[in-house]
């Protein structure tokens, strides 16, 4: 696999440079777990969660994002439309309040931003906004906004709620959108913040977990909580790593850089996505963002459950690190037509390939199953990436798919197997999208390339 040049990941905890917004775009975010590893060997005990664009389903960890308009994204999803504006006086104070609080946030105003979040008395609000502040002082925003979507005020209470739109300077071609609770005071004429939290059953932002640390890397920006600064440092090392590797197999197109979280734990990890810890033990790390949509994905991101991913050896972290980096080159060239045997398959197929890694060793259940005679019959089908499936027949699945997409590249190359997923991307429906792709782009029938298929498992796994 192609190495990234050589350069030491740079810590920074100081004020990033900051840069103007950038346009809006509406999308749907999308969770595609990685994998794990057993006794040194990669394995798909844990499956992808493939969903949005309106057509693709959630098969593994169906956990509804939080809709805030029709075609609306999820809890930290982009953004996709605007609420009204509330009609009470006070709400355009609040918004302006809201206003001097993003400034100085952008800003690094310490002062500025704790004087919207308190009205003196209250110092535990005061303290909780001085946290706050400096959990957020190492991420480089490029844009940060409030906007009030609803207001209650009773005297001199209120209660509002607000979409905060923020971007990561350098990665993010779009904001991402974050549904905000806020309880506010008035004293002497003017409102103050004396909480803000996230809206609903919404996820967490990294730094609502602890101080953030900023690692940059040459291709990557890995922001973690609670982690040692040199494995912060490893992060971006396999990063720097995978996005050549990426490169090289699916070539450009994509931003070639990621932004990886590492939460404190797994806990920490759930809270991220906004789901309980139990649907996301044992999986090393998710990718999520936007599928199907008009160029580059907006903004992406790798986050890894420390206590899954501290489990593997070296070989084990750079493919998890590979494969969920080709998810976010292939986002846009996904769609609710592609299947997941082709896009779990290609992610798998570039994550291995330069490892040198046979198919008995990355593939040791579905050989057992061949060994026994029960050679799969069909490509794996999305319901084979169900949660509630046993661990190796689950595993078959993801197996399965990889081999598929390896057959291809062994047997018409790897531009092929390139053009094969971006035909299938093309279409915005499943009926006929793989059939088209397989008479279109291979030359080969669904029955002539499922033949084709059961046969080499045969031979690489008999």
């Amino acid at each position: 696999m192609p190495a990234a040049p050589e350069r030491r990941a740079v810590v920074r905890r100081g004020r990033p440079r900051r840069r103007p917004a950038g346009e809006r775009e509406a999308g749907r975010r999308t969770r595609t777990p990685a994998l794990v590893m057993r006794g040194g060997a990669v394995r798909r005990t844990i499956v992808c969660v493939a969903g949005g664009g309106g057509g693709r389903r959630a098969v593994r960890l169906r956990r509804a994002l939080a809709v805030l308009c029709a075609g609306a994204v999820g809890s930290a999803g982009l953004i996709g439309c605007d609420g009204a504006a509330p009609a009470d006086p006070a709400a355009a104070q609040v918004q302006r309040l809201l206003d001097r609080r993003a400034r100085a946030v952008l800003d690094r105003d310490e002062s500025a931003y704790l004087a919207t979040g308190g009205a003196g008395e209250d110092r535990s609000a005061a303290r909780r906004s001085a946290t706050a502040f400096r959990n957020l002082a190492a991420v480089p925003l490029g844009s940060w906004a409030y906007h009030v979507t609803a207001f209650h005020r009773s005297g001199a209470a209120a209660r509002a709620t607000a979409e905060l739109r923020f971007r990561i300077d350098g990665y993010d071609s779009a904001p991402v959108l974050a549904p905000r609770a806020l309880t506010l005071h008035r004293k002497e004429g003017r409102w103050y913040v004396t909480a803000d939290r996230p809206g609903g059953h919404t996820a967490r932002q990294l730094w609502e977990q602890g101080r953030v640390v900023a690692v940059d890397g040459t291709h990557s920006l890995v922001l973690g909580v609670g982690q040692d600064t040199a494995r912060l440092r490893d992060f971006a090392r396999l990063a720097d790593h995978a996005v050549p590797a990426v490169r090289d197999a699916w070539g450009g197109g994509w931003s070639g850089r990621v932004v990886v979280e590492v939460p404190a734990s797994l806990e920490g990890m759930a809270g991220l996505l906004g789901s309980p810890p139990a649907a996301y033990r044992g999986i090393a790390a998710v990718t999520t963002g936007e599928v199907g949509g008009a160029g580059r994905s907006p903004a992406d991101r790798i986050i890894v459950n420390p206590d899954a991913y501290g489990v593997l050896n070296d070989l084990g972290r750079q493919v998890v690190l590979t494969h969920e980096t080709t998810h976010v080159a292939t986002r846009s060239a996904t769609s609710p037509a592609t299947p997941l045997w082709l896009s779990e398959g290609y992610a798998d197929w570039v994550g291995y390939r330069g490892t040198r890694r046979t198919p008995a060793q990355a593939a040791p259940e579905l050989q057992r199953a061949v060994r026994r005679g029960r050679v799969p019959k069909e490509l794996p089908g999305d319901a084979d990436f169900g949660f509630s499936r046993q661990a190796d027949p689950l595993a078959e699945a993801y197996e399965g798919g990889w081999l598929a997409c390896r057959m291809i590249a062994d047997q018409w190359g790897g531009t092929r197997l390139k053009d094969f997923y971006r035909a299938v991307g093309a279409h915005r429906e499943r009926a006929g999208a793989v059939d088209d792709a397989f008479r279109d782009v291979l030359g080969v029938s669904r029955a002539e390339f499922t033949a084709r298929w059961r046969a080499y498992l045969r031979r690489e796994l008999g």
